[in-house]
């Protein structure tokens, strides 16, 4: 585990490093602050952040981290949720990953009510990939139209160029403030007006902060300065009169019992190999208290009740992967119960999926897996998951895999998810090979078969690990497990900004 830690942080500081040495002093030549030191002097001092996405693109032609940084942090003691370009990558221009990223982060301050600050300095869309961002970039304005008439306020920080299509996000926004002298807003600059329209015209008439602040009235504060403009974006988060939804933390926020640094150790190197998530949860949930349901029906899902940071959570967690039609029943009823009583869920995926077979299809294995499905996707309390080892199959999807939408999805450094095991998956695709070969009357070939499975079982293992995952925004972070309470520590706070309540109902269940 900690060579994948060391991976990790390897990739995550390239990310930190931004355009490469090079641009990041070409940029502050200019006068201006990288987008780490822009995010520090918004955020409170010595308050969390919690950074979304930060290996988007790996494994894509698109530099890691999309141009962007996003995130949640606090301004005046209000979770708020952050992006920021860093505009020593290719001017701060957004390609696709970029678009997945920040739509991503839309999301989450729907969902859980959290102001939306955006530290703007952009070229707009990466033209090269512009077949690609043209649709996306039109679904941005939308959403950021939707927050606005939820009540979820919306605030620009314009540092450099906000131009073309980029223009309009600032335009959207309910407040903004511009950098004097920087900041440059315009659907044309001056090349392009002069070729429209033959006029011509400057990059301070056209869209500049003196210009928007006196005369458009596209800018409703005018900052001297970078740091300047940061202190007027706290100054209009103070000024939001922002109060959370939720019920808050209830129980003591005593620590663990346990080491939360023996997580290292628990998850092992081997998916194949079961652990105990009682273990993970001795060392994550407060005072190590967990009080489990039905202990001894449904072995293979560990469910029950406990805290985080003195919120309340229920928690369902693969214990040897399978899941059979008892897990499936009870989890069903667990959920409903928690769905009851407004407590969101946490849940611990190690899966191999369903069970499969003759005797378990004429059990009901399909009906009873389809009532656990149905309940996690009618459960309107917040979701979070978290992959610990092996996320293979239906599973996943009964486990609150990304495609049921949680609020959040985290992922440990050895996690892997696929279809199914590389091993599982590239027999099976040995055996159809070799009864296609009888069904026509051909020899089949071994040892092509041999290297055929090899190459697959390669590929599938190569697709499945945690970084590649996160890099196509399939998880929101992949996280060191020993911050894996501090992080559903922040997550859980942050979904307690929106009202916390169960679904009223859960549509039609077979018997």
């Amino acid at each position: 585990m900690l060579e994948r830690l060391a991976e990790l942080d390897a990739a995550h500081a390239g990310v930190r490093a931004g355009g490469g040495e090079r641009y990041v002093a070409r940029h502050v030549e200019r006068g201006k602050l990288v987008v780490r030191d822009r995010l520090e002097l918004l955020l409170d001092p010595d308050s969390p952040f919690l950074e979304l996405s930060p290996l988007a693109g790996w494994g894509t032609e698109f530099p890691v981290g999309g141009n962007v940084v996003t995130g949640i942090g606090y301004v005046e003691d209000v979770e708020c949720a952050v992006i920021a370009h860093d505009a020593t990558i290719r001017g701060g221009s957004l390609n696709p990953v970029s678009f997945k990223k920040l739509m991503r982060t839309m999301v989450i301050a729907r969902e859980n009510h959290l102001p939306l600050i955006n530290l703007v300095e952009s070229g707009g869309g990466d033209l090269p990939s512009q077949l690609d961002v043209a649709i996306p970039g039109g679904a941005m304005y939308r959403d950021l139209a939707k927050l606005s008439r939820a009540s979820i306020p919306t605030i620009a920080l314009v540092f450099g160029n906000a131009t073309a299509g980029g223009a309009y996000f600032p335009g959207m926004c309910d407040y903004t403030v511009f950098v004097k002298g920087q900041a440059k807003v315009f659907l044309g600059g001056p090349p392009l007006v002069k070729m429209a329209t033959g006029e011509i015209s400057d990059d301070e008439s056209l869209g500049g902060a003196d210009m928007h602040s006196r005369v458009s009235g596209l800018a409703d504060y005018m900052a001297s300065d970078e740091v300047d403009c940061l202190r007027l974006g706290r100054q209009i988060v103070r000024n939001l009169n922002r109060q959370k939804q939720g019920p808050g933390p209830v129980e003591s926020p005593d620590p663990p019992l346990h080491d939360p640094q023996e997580l290292l150790g628990i998850a092992p190197a081997d998916l194949t190999v079961p652990f105990d998530p009682r273990e993970v949860l001795a060392r994550m949930v407060d005072g190590s208290r967990f009080d489990e349901f039905k202990p001894r029906y449904g072995a293979n899902l560990v469910t029950g009740w406990a805290s985080i940071h003195g919120f309340r959570v229920g928690v369902l967690a693969n214990h040897r992967g399978i899941l059979f039609s008892e897990e499936a029943r009870k989890a069903t009823q667990f959920i409903q119960l928690a769905n009851q009583i407004d407590v969101p869920l946490i849940f611990l995926q190690n899966t191999t999926g369903f069970m499969v077979g003759k005797e378990y299809e004429q059990g009901g294995i399909i009906k009873d897996g389809a009532k656990m499905i149905h309940t996690v996707s009618n459960s309107t309390v917040p979701h979070i998951t978290v992959v610990l080892g092996a996320a293979y199959g239906a599973g996943v999807y009964a486990m609150s895999g990304r495609a049921f939408n949680p609020r959040f999805m985290f992922s440990w450094p050895n996690a892997k998810s696929a279809v199914m095991g590389p091993a599982q998956l590239a027999g099976v695709l040995s055996i159809v090979a070799r009864a296609g070969a009888e069904a026509r009357g051909i020899p089949f070939d071994a040892e092509e078969d041999r290297r055929q499975a090899a190459a697959v079982e390669e590929q599938i293992e190569s697709e499945s690990l945690a970084p590649i995952m996160s890099g196509r925004l399939y998880d929101d972070a992949v996280i060191d497990p020993r911050d894996t309470r501090t992080v559903l520590g922040l997550a859980l706070s942050v979904c307690h900004s929106a009202p916390v309540e169960g679904a009223a109902g859960f549509g039609v269940f077979r018997p």
